[in-house]
């Protein structure tokens, strides 16, 4: 007999004896005769916890393999960012991209800051005539292609000789965000960068980039004065440069935060004619309403995410581009740095959420970032401080690494399932891929879960079960062991990757068409069975 069922008689003889001790109480006047009945509602409320932290009520999820399906494409992975372009250089970074590329196949990359001055493409002569210099630029993208990955260039910021002002933004390498002081030579730049790209990779392989004009201009990314209008400038004069040099390279903005300007951007391009291949925009989980929406709502973080993106999903099809590609160049759970969320197991069921949330509604994601090689607010102080990565300093991977290592394994068909808490999708050889994960918010311990998976029209006998949860797939544990450690030994980082690693799925066995998986509280579960 669990412990679990040894509690429950107890349990219910003591609730009848305090309801009714309770009542008793209650006709009384005495201040320590209601004291007495407010301590046993609580004993018995503390009692019902334990019962239900003990035995967790089962869930049933049913799943039909004569239910609707509908194509799956991986778009949450298609992309990562990164700390700014130069930092592609490293050793410590390209490691990093190897070890995500593996896990996610991913196909493109975005950083900001290609034309920072510490890049070295852009200078001037004694007469103010343009220099270019191409050798850093060449270096940052061989080393993205030689490891399979294409660029997503967002082109920014702005030279210092070539800015109008010297607006340097708060990031610790102090980029440039003012606008040209010459258009001209803003043109020319833009249109020099894209026929150096097709000369040197040819015009196949940079048609198949995406070219995005700036970062986020309605924040303090973009120092143009009404910054709407001026960012509309902008766009315009890097697009018809962008499109002189070839027709066939692609082109799109607004890539503003808070999932903003995207409908008045489409009414822009449409109404003077600008060419736009593609509309972008970001989100972060713990943006405000009032930001995002205009609203003073209170929306849960688990639910952000999905909500802006069906804004602009449903903002591009009411608009005269209907079929414009919505790609989503950043999300996280949170834009700051917070280690009870970027760095702990909440990331998996959050992230499993969000995608069965999107789904459908966005053609690409991007992840801000694959890797902690990161430097906005300076040189990383320890391993994990809450960074963005899902790969934190010296290489150890995050929960949110194997979060994007379990739901890889996911299929390319989605299959409909009435559960707000899992994903069913089938692979293309008939694997059924099954994600359940236990979400609760990062600043609540929350409870236990049992999911009973009730098959139907299939008659499976056995299932793999992985698992990314405190005890499989999570530092913290062993990095508390170590004392925390700010500058870990070779030793103690070797430890910590290996901890990080997911154990080899588990085999379960199926009893009259049903599996049981209980998962604790911020658990995720991958389940295949054939």
């Amino acid at each position: 007999m669990k412990p679990a069922r040894r509690l429950e008689p107890i349990i219910q003889s003591n609730r009848v004896r305090t309801n009714f001790l309770v009542r008793r109480c209650l006709m009384r006047k005495s201040r320590a005769i209601w004291m007495f009945a407010f301590l046993l509602v609580t004993l018995d409320q503390r009692m019902l916890a334990v019962n239900a932290q003990v035995n967790p009520s089962a869930d049933v999820i049913v799943v039909d393999a004569n239910a609707s399906s509908h194509p799956f494409p991986h778009f949450w992975e298609k992309m990562f960012g990164s700390g700014r372009a130069v930092l592609s250089l490293r050793d410590s970074y390209q490691r990093d991209l190897r070890e995500v590329k593996q896990i996610t196949d991913f196909e493109y990359v975005r950083f900001h800051a290609i034309f920072h001055d510490e890049v070295g493409l852009y200078d001037e002569d004694g007469q103010g005539n343009p220099i270019y210099n191409f050798t850093y630029v060449d270096q940052i993208y061989d080393g993205l292609l030689a490891n399979g990955v294409k660029p997503f260039v967002e082109l920014s910021f702005m030279p210092q000789k070539l800015a109008a002002n010297n607006t340097l933004h708060s990031f610790w390498y102090k980029p440039n965000v003012s606008p040209p002081k010459d258009w001209d030579r803003w043109d020319a730049l833009i249109a020099t960068f894209a026929k150096h790209m097709i000369d040197r990779y040819g015009v196949d392989e940079v048609a198949s980039w995406y070219f995005e004009v700036w970062n986020e201009p309605n924040l303090d990314f973009w120092a143009g004065d009404p910054k709407q209008a001026t960012y509309w400038d902008l766009y315009d004069h890097t697009a018809r440069a962008i499109k002189s040099v070839n027709p066939r390279l692609r082109i799109g903005g607004p890539a503003t935060a808070q999932a903003a300007w995207v409908d008045a951007f489409i009414k822009h391009c449409a109404d003077n004619n600008v060419p736009v291949d593609f509309a972008s925009t970001h989100v972060y989980a713990n943006d405000l309403s009032r930001d995002v929406f205009g609203t003073n709502e209170d929306i849960p973080r688990d639910k952000m995410v999905s909500r802006a993106v069906s804004k602009v999903h449903d903002q591009i099809e009411a608009s005269s581009m209907p079929k414009l590609p919505l790609i989503w160049s950043e999300f996280n759970a949170s834009y700051k740095n917070e280690p009870e969320v970027t760095d702990s197991i909440y990331m998996g069921p959050w992230l499993a959420d969000m995608i069965r949330q999107c789904d459908g509604l966005v053609n690409m994601m991007s992840y801000w970032t694959f890797s902690d090689v990161f430097e906005e607010q300076g040189v990383v102080k320890t391993p994990f401080y809450g960074g963005y990565g899902l790969i934190a300093a010296y290489g150890i991977p995050k929960p949110a690494y194997n979060a994007f290592k379990l739901l890889h394994k996911l299929g390319d068909q989605r299959i409909a399932l009435d559960s707000d808490s899992a994903l069913l999708t089938r692979r293309g050889d008939g694997t059924w891929v099954l994600a359940v994960w236990n979400y609760a918010p990062p600043e609540q311990a929350g409870l236990p879960r049992t999911l009973t998976l009730r098959f139907q029209n299939t008659k499976p006998q056995l299932a793999t079960l992985s698992r990314l949860d405190s005890e499989h797939g999570d530092f913290h544990s062993a990095y508390e062991k170590m004392g925390s450690p700010r500058y870990p030994t070779q030793t103690q980082i070797q430890e910590l990757r290996r901890v990080t690693e997911l154990p080899d799925p588990q085999i379960v066995k199926l009893q009259n068409d049903e599996l049981n998986v209980t998962l604790p509280a911020h658990g995720l579960a991958l389940i295949e069975v054939k």
